[in-house]
């Protein structure tokens, strides 16, 4: 297992029942893959630069993850299908 750490920006006007049912389906997918969530960090909204699907601001979420590297395609492909998740970003720590 390797550390990562994932960042998340969601809808800047996302109600917390939308984070949860994110964190959950997260949640879900990292146990699939039998890996591990650390605690999350709401770094709340912020302005971006430019806008992302006509959002101007972004809701961000910082999640470490203890995970194996050969199931992080899998992990990519969940991310992309979750309609509430506007970027992501993972990054070995």
């Amino acid at each position: 297992m390797k550390n990562y750490e994932l960042t998340l920006i969601l809808e800047g006007k996302a109600t917390s029942a939308k984070k949860k049912a994110v964190l959950e389906s997260l949640e879900k997918v990292v146990k699939m893959f039998k890996g591990k969530m650390e605690k999350v960090e709401d770094w709340g909204v912020k302005e971006m630069f430019h806008e992302i699907k006509k959002n101007k601001e972004g809701t961000y979420l910082h999640i470490p993850l203890e995970f194996e590297p050969s199931s992080l395609k899998s992990l990519e492909v969940k991310l992309k299908a979750e309609e509430n998740i506007l970027r992501y970003l993972i990054v070995k720590s």
